[in-house]
């Protein structure tokens, strides 16, 4: 009897064991769609997975740190950030970001990143990045927390072009809308010297002649960067053709055609006549923004970002100007034509996050934060969203004459960061860098840009 016994409590233990290990855990998180793709072979990949469990991330007060890698050099750039980790604390307390400063290298530094699997959770990107990371699925395509968060909703129809790659995806959450290269310039050495403002090139040259002959230094250029250099090169060429650089970035001309050659030949001429600093090559940005806002540069380069920074060192003693061209009716035709532009860029996240679903959260997040600084407190109505917010202080008056400028453009360029031709973005920032060396020949940068072209 005592052996049926026992055999019937075994019997029993065995049921309840197997009941038990059939049971799935009570707080099982599913594992989010992140929509991660690449491009290889024309052919969608199957969505990758993030990393780490990022649904409980958002659902719990679990302290967590995300790693950021952003800009953060100058008021432009930290009074955004600032502002989006105050609000940041409260809409997401359990959240840290631990920023690491972007490097001034044109990207350099995160492709690094990429390449040795080294990518911060949520970074800064620009055009050129983008479409390198679709091709190695460093990049998480954020369709569906933009529509999510309301993140879609929000973003201008002009800004549209901004938000959304070729490929019709989302790889980045924008902040910035539609830039432009500007010509500063410091009306108070122009009137002290007599100058008046340049409309064609052979006045432009007039004026570094007479800033030479008193010891000012008629534009300051960060000429390390490469984007700027570009950038000067196009606002010449853009003379000739409206297309500018973005024309050759497309496939549609030749650097052969009349009006890349002037554009290589009057830059070669400027440089030659003294319109930058000797030191201009390896010149940085903050080097080259204290020559103009000290007083010992008439005119500095620049996106309409700096306005606000221009305006309060120097007050009303500064203005941009039309952009200067080879004759006074191509002057009057050009101010309708600008350098810059924008494509999808801003805000992206590293697919293989642990907390990549989150770091996506906060990636759009910290991008609606930005545009309400950009507006609130940066003097700009230049973002990609329309945000609920008032500026604390009147725009510049700068910036109120370029708002009231750009309906009567009628095309704007790219920005060397938007180029989608990788060889040909490299040529064009490195050429228009050696151009800035007075023995480098317009025909030698030619036949550069050509060579990049046609790899």
């Amino acid at each position: 009897m005592k052996r049926v016994t026992a055999l019937l409590l075994i019997f029993v233990l065995c049921l309840s064991m197997f009941a038990a290990c059939s049971k799935k855990p009570s707080q099982e998180t599913k594992t989010p769609d992140t929509g991660k793709q690449t491009n290889q072979d024309k052919e969608p990949a199957k969505d990758k997975e993030p990393a780490g469990d990022s649904t409980e991330d958002v659902a719990t007060d679990e302290e967590i740190t995300l790693s950021i890698y952003a800009q953060y050099a100058d008021d432009d750039t930290k009074v955004p950030y600032d502002y989006a980790v105050e609000e940041l604390k409260k809409a997401y307390p359990n959240v840290t970001l631990k920023l690491e400063v972007q490097a001034q290298d044109d990207g350099q530094k995160l492709m690094t990143y990429a390449a040795t699997g080294n990518l911060p959770d949520i970074y800064q990107v620009a055009l050129a990045q983008i479409e390198n990371f679709k091709q190695s699925g460093n990049i998480m395509v954020l369709n569906d927390i933009a529509k999510a968060t309301g993140f879609e909703d929000k973003v201008f129809d002009s800004a549209k072009n901004i938000l959304y790659n070729e490929d019709g995806n989302i790889y980045a959450f924008p902040y910035a809308g539609n830039e432009y290269v500007v010509w500063y310039y410091n009306k108070a050495i122009f009137e002290k010297y007599n100058v008046e403002v340049p409309k064609t090139f052979d006045q432009l040259l007039e004026a570094i002649q007479i800033f030479r002959d008193n010891d000012i230094i008629p534009m300051s250029i960060f000429g390390a960067e490469g984007w700027i250099t570009a950038a000067m090169y196009d606002v010449i060429a853009t003379r000739w053709d409206a297309g500018g650089i973005a024309k050759l970035d497309d496939g549609k001309g030749s650097a052969s055609e009349d009006a890349y050659l002037n554009a290589a030949k009057m830059m070669n001429t400027l440089v030659k006549a003294g319109l930058f600093q000797s030191s201009a090559s390896s010149t940085n940005y903050d080097q080259a923004a204290q020559l103009f806002l000290n007083g010992e540069s008439a005119m500095f380069i620049n996106g309409q970002w700096f306005i606000t920074d221009a305006a309060a060192t120097l007050g009303d003693d500064v203005d941009w100007m039309y952009y200067p061209s080879y004759d006074e009716a191509s002057y009057e035709a050009g101010k309708a034509v600008w350098s810059g532009g924008g494509a999808a860029a801003g805000y992206a996240v590293n697919p293989d996050s642990q907390h990549a679903e989150l770091a996506a959260e906060v990636a759009a997040f910290i991008s609606e934060k930005y545009c309400e600084a950009k507006v609130k407190y940066r003097g700009t109505p230049l973002v990609a969203l329309d945000v609920d917010v008032q500026p604390e202080m009147e725009f510049p008056a700068m910036m109120q004459k370029l708002q009231a400028d750009i309906p009567n453009q009628t095309s704007i360029t790219k920005f060397a960061w938007h180029l989608t031709n990788a060889i040909f973005k490299t040529a064009i920032e490195d050429q228009t860098k050696y151009l800035l060396v007075e023995d480098y020949s317009p025909e030698e940068f030619i036949t550069e840009i050509n060579n990049a072209l046609a790899q």
